[in-house]
């Protein structure tokens, strides 16, 4: 008698399915929203706020941008992955709270970036043109540098920006809000 009232309370009737199933639901809900910000990027993320931004070449012509600030680690840890176009416009900036290695790569990034390496002097330190789409292949300032920016593969080329320029913007002076 006592095995049949065991067997009949161990039953999974579909209410008990469906209860333990919210138990787990509301268990792992926290884990999987954390994994979605800590974890490997699986999709574009949303624009992020714009800072305008001017680089003046050695010959006074400035050009002019309305760039991403990818602030949080987590903003700056996708970047531009999963993105299909960046605007000849626009792009993306980090900008470190102290001058620092910066280190990137194209892991998820579907499109090519020149990568703009910025020197506490806010002069353009080293630019690595057109690097190359879904390459694990790390790309470094090879020193320390304030902030790095990503432009539209071939623009740094095409308007004729080199070692030497001067960027301008706001994100640049703003070293309250610069990513850790």
């Amino acid at each position: 008698m006592l095995e049949r009232e065991l067997m009949k309370s161990s039953v999974m009737t579909p209410v008990r399915v469906a209860g333990a199933c919210l138990c787990g639901l509301l268990l792992c809900g926290p884990i999987v929203t954390q994994a979605q910000e800590t974890g490997e990027p699986t999709h574009a993320q949303a624009e992020l706020p714009k800072v305008a931004l001017t680089i003046t070449g050695h010959d006074n012509v400035r050009h002019a941008f309305s760039v991403e600030k990818a602030t949080t680690p987590r903003e700056q840890q996708v970047g531009e992955m999963y993105r299909k176009s960046v605007p000849a416009d626009g792009g993306m900036i980090f900008v470190w709270s102290f001058p620092r290695q910066s280190d990137m790569w194209m892991q998820h990034t579907l499109v090519p970036l020149d990568i703009v390496f910025i020197g506490n002097d806010n002069r353009i330190s080293s630019i690595v043109e057109n690097a190359v789409p879904l390459s694990l292949a790390h790309i470094s300032s090879h020193g320390p540098v304030r902030a790095t920016l990503e432009l539209q593969g071939g623009l740094t080329e095409k308007l004729g920006i080199v070692v030497g320029d001067k960027v301008e913007s706001a994100a640049l002076s703003d070293t309250k809000n610069a990513a850790p």
